[in-house]
């Protein structure tokens, strides 16, 4: 197993690269910026579904008003992520531009939505709106027109392709100019694309598009296909990088797509058998998040017996229920733990295996609905199939078969730890007994002297370091925790909370998830990058340089301990804040000398 780690560390800067490829960190973030929606629509289609499994029947102008808000908001998606997705790429193009230019991303944003009108949407003789690639059936055309849209921007400012006005026009008012060529250059080739494929074929670009890619969607539907997607996204979570943000932005139109043909199937009364989506991902193939590992610390805290794996079977049991399992990950480790790689990268496998042989054979009904990955996988999958028995069956099924998957590495690696705590046990008891020969040898008395015990300060765990020691905070500082979803970094962000109250330190932290963070960045003081997005250090550090802010990354062990210690969380903000204050200090560029 070490053979097989070692040869994937080597390529392991290949990896990162992948994962910090911005049209793929633009689909991740484009989508991540309207979950807000997908999750608020999803509730009020659940209301018009839900209330006659128990016979009840709704007033039909309340059944139309929770359909209709569910059409205006999910029915749009493909709508709102074209404009998502292109302000995501413009940030991170804009780290990439030299000079003092840069791309304006709400023109962007305006400028991909149009387009996309352009390429999805039909239009009558009378002028109205047809076509029903507004949603999710659209998120390709969306993807097309954000990335067409900023590369033209990108172009003309590279270029200065503009319309220049005097210095004396107010900066707001030539930014308006400015975007004038880019924006018309953008709708013209989207027009032009929509005239050719019509011509050619006669049918709108994002139903040529989804027929052209219909036959790779259906090979990652196959038993082999989803095999291979939910092995790959533990494998490189296994080295560290984060799996989901690699392999799910090349499915996501086909994961949220399909989640919408599941539902229109099952409201026309036919049965919605796709089992390729996002929540069956969530729930089955990241049972108890990436790896499936829902009970790996059950696993702990009642099979072990090593002191260290029952401590973090109590500290993330409850966490990884809810699909953050980051605090087991790190802290076990499971990350690049050579006793965990086959476990970590088969129980998925098998999970989504059985999972769609109980779709394909068993009448489990596809997953139709989008509800948040933070539920625990047994109440989600049995929400998501309409509350059908048969979900709960595959649940048991498959917590069972996880059981068996990792219980034999655990128990390894387990053999392991006890007999390094024994090992560890056995020398501090030598060290206490020459302790106490050299202290009763050097008083000359045969009597056996009791050792001097090292006292503490009693005040020490009730207060934080002195602030004078560390750094005067004469303002309020605020914090900024990210992470890849927001799961791990609101765990810190809760500690440094409960710390600041605590103490009495003028602290705010907040948590979020990297990609949708560039909005509210100027807003703080000091960024903290969680373990799963250190990679994208040096990208984030271009933009707070630029803004005065503070960016320090932390690592996996170091992460969990300043999660699960409101002192120590607080210590390595004050400290990262002094280190800064005397760097600031002692820069000749920065001093006022």
């Amino acid at each position: 197993m070490q053979f097989i780690i070692d040869k994937l560390e080597k390529h392991q800067k290949f990896f990162d690269k992948i994962s910090k490829n911005i049209y793929l960190m633009a689909i991740k973030d484009g989508f991540l910026a309207a979950m807000p929606i997908i999750l608020f629509s999803s509730v009020f289609i659940m209301l018009t579904n839900i209330p006659p499994l128990f016979h009840v029947n709704l007033p039909v102008g309340l059944n139309d008003w929770f359909n209709k808000i569910y059409n205006y908001t999910m029915g749009f998606v493909g709508f709102y992520v074209a404009g998502t997705t292109a302000r995501a790429l413009t940030g991170s193009m804009n780290q990439r531009i030299k000079g003092s230019r840069f791309i304006n991303a709400t023109s962007t944003q305006m400028a991909s939505m149009a387009g996309f009108m352009m390429l999805a949407i039909s239009q009558t003789k009378s002028g109205a709106f047809v076509g029903d690639y507004f949603g999710t059936k659209g998120i390709l055309s969306a993807f097309v027109s954000a990335f067409i849209t900023v590369l033209v921007y990108k172009f003309c400012v590279e270029k200065d392709i503009t319309i220049k006005m005097p210095k004396e026009v107010p900066g707001t008012i030539s930014q308006v100019f400015r975007d004038v060529f880019p924006f018309s250059f953008s709708i013209i080739i989207m027009g032009l694309l929509d005239v050719g494929v019509r011509a050619w074929l006669n049918v709108p670009f994002s139903e040529m598009i989804a027929t052209l890619i219909a036959p790779i969607f259906k090979g990652a539907e196959s038993y082999v296909g989803m095999a291979f997607i939910w092995f790959l996204i533990p494998l490189f979570w296994f080295m560290g990088i984060h799996g989901p943000s690699i392999v799910k932005p090349a499915i996501t139109a086909a994961l949220y797509g399909n989640t919408t043909a599941n539902l229109d199937l099952f409201k026309a009364g036919n049965f919605p058998f796709h089992s390729l989506t996002e929540n069956f991902g969530n729930f089955v193939g990241e049972l108890g998040g990436t790896g499936a590992t829902f009970v790996v610390p059950f696993i702990f805290m009642f099979l072990m017996k090593s002191k260290q794996l029952k401590a973090i079977g109590k500290a993330s049991f409850i966490p990884v229920m809810f699909a953050v399992n980051e605090p087991l990950l790190f802290g076990a480790p499971i990350i690049l733990n050579p006793y965990f790689f086959i476990p970590f990268v088969l129980a998925p496998v098998v999970n989504v295996v059985i999972g769609k042989f109980f779709i394909d054979v068993l009448g489990m009904r596809g997953f139709m609905y989008i509800l948040s990955w933070a539920i625990p996988g047994p109440i989600g999958a049995f929400f998501d199939t309409n509350f059908q028995p048969i979900s709960l069956v595959l649940m048991v099924l498959l917590l069972v078969l996880d059981t068996l998957i990792y219980l034999p590495f655990c128990r390894a690696y387990d053999a392991t730890l006890v007999k390094e705590e024994a090992e560890n046990l056995e020398k501090e008891e030598a060290e206490d007994t020459d302790g106490v020969a050299l202290a009763g040898s050097s008083t000359g008395s045969s009597t056996t002297a009791t050792p001097e015990v090292a006292t503490e300060d009693t005040d020490s765990n009730d207060k934080v370091s002195d602030p004078s020691d560390i750094t005067k905070l004469d303002h309020q500082i605020r914090v900024l925790v990210l992470c890849a979803g927001g799961g791990t970094s609101e765990q810190l962000a809760n500690a440094l909370t409960d710390g600041a109250k605590k103490y009495n330190v003028p602290i705010i932290a907040s948590a979020g998830a990297y990609g949708s963070h560039r909005d509210i960045l100027p807003n703080f003081d000091l960024v903290v990058l969680a373990p799963q997005v250190r990679i994208y250090y040096d990208d984030l550090k271009a933009d707070t340089d630029r803004l005065g802010i503070q960016l320090v990354a932390t690592k996996g062990q170091q992460y969990i301990a300043l999660t699960r210690d409101s002192k120590k969380a607080l210590d390595f903000v004050m400290e990262n804040l002094k280190k800064n204050n005397e760097e600031t200090t002692s820069d000749p560029a920065t001093s006022n000398d």
